[in-house]
């Protein structure tokens, strides 16, 4: 059996330049961190899929992304895939995504395929645009649609609460969002490029300089989630931001005590949150 780790990611910086046709080109720095689903492997004759939650079993990104493998390299062999949840879905962390490229990297190993990153990264670009930052892990500039992936410096160890509102899901909310932007909200890459001139100094990234678009349209997006922002800050959060497409909401600290006891006063207060380091660590 091959047991992988996909982690969750966090937007660091998140920029819309643009549109190509339906396309948002954007410009985001992104990291991984230690929150992680599990998958395990097992050759079989055709491809099976199993997962803990039962609402993700059917159309799940990891089925697409094996299958697309299998028919693209025109494989015969197959796999028994299980699943396991630990990652919150439709929350702006990537974990769907995350599962679909480890799916890539672990099936590339186990069928012996030997295909080269980039190619894992151009199939990657098929199945969402968040999947090929997934292949590569650790800390990234994104660019356009999401296909085009640099990897950086990676981050000094810096540890996240993540605190995850108990709002009904919306379907299809990523795409709604980015629909709900105007000309107006479009940027010149001015953050990203600052983010970046910070990380190559081997500095942690200053609050002045986060920026995510859609901070601009969530707390309307999302009926309620001005009040968790409020709970975060109250409970000593130095600063509240949004993770992706959200509603999931995070803070970061440079060490570990500081962070542990602000995840400690939220769970005091029965919410559902998270804390989570850097992945790879240092």
């Amino acid at each position: 059996m091959l047991t992988v780790y996909a982690p969750a990611k966090i937007n660091l910086v998140l920029e819309v330049l643009g549109k190509d046709n339906d396309y948002h080109l954007i410009s985001s720095i992104i990291q991984s961190i230690d929150l992680c689903d599990v998958l395990n492997f097992q050759l079989d004759e055709e491809i099976y899929f199993e997962c803990d939650e039962p609402s993700l079993k059917h159309d799940n990104l990891v089925t697409e992304a094996a299958t697309l493998l299998k028919e693209n390299t025109k494989c015969r062999l197959g796999a028994r895939i299980e699943l396991r949840k630990h990652i919150p879905w439709g929350v702006g962390l990537g974990g769907g995504s995350s599962d679909a490229a480890a799916a890539l990297l672990a099936l590339n190993e186990l069928w012996r395929l030997g295909l080269p990153l980039f190619e894992l990264v151009r199939l990657a670009s098929k199945l969402g645009s968040d999947v090929p930052f997934f292949i590569h892990k650790g800390t990234a500039l994104v660019e356009d649609r999401g296909e085009k992936v640099s990897p950086l410096p990676q981050l000094p160890a810096t540890w996240f609460v993540l605190l995850v509102p108990p709002l009904p899901k919306i379907p299809g909310k990523t795409k709604k969002m980015y629909d709900r932007l105007i000309v107006a909200d479009f940027t010149e890459g001015q953050f990203v490029k600052a983010v970046l001139l910070s990380l190559m100094r081997g500095k942690t990234i200053a609050p002045a300089l986060m920026f995510n678009v859609f901070e601009k349209i969530a707390f309307d997006f999302f009926p309620g989630l001005d009040k968790y922002r409020k709970i975060l800050e109250e409970a000593g959060a130095p600063g509240v931001y949004l993770a992706g497409s959200g509603p999931c909401l995070f803070t970061f600290f440079p060490g570990a005590e500081q962070a542990g006891e602000l995840f400690s006063r939220l769970k005091k207060q029965k919410l559902e949150c998270y804390l989570a380091s850097t992945f790879p660590p240092r």
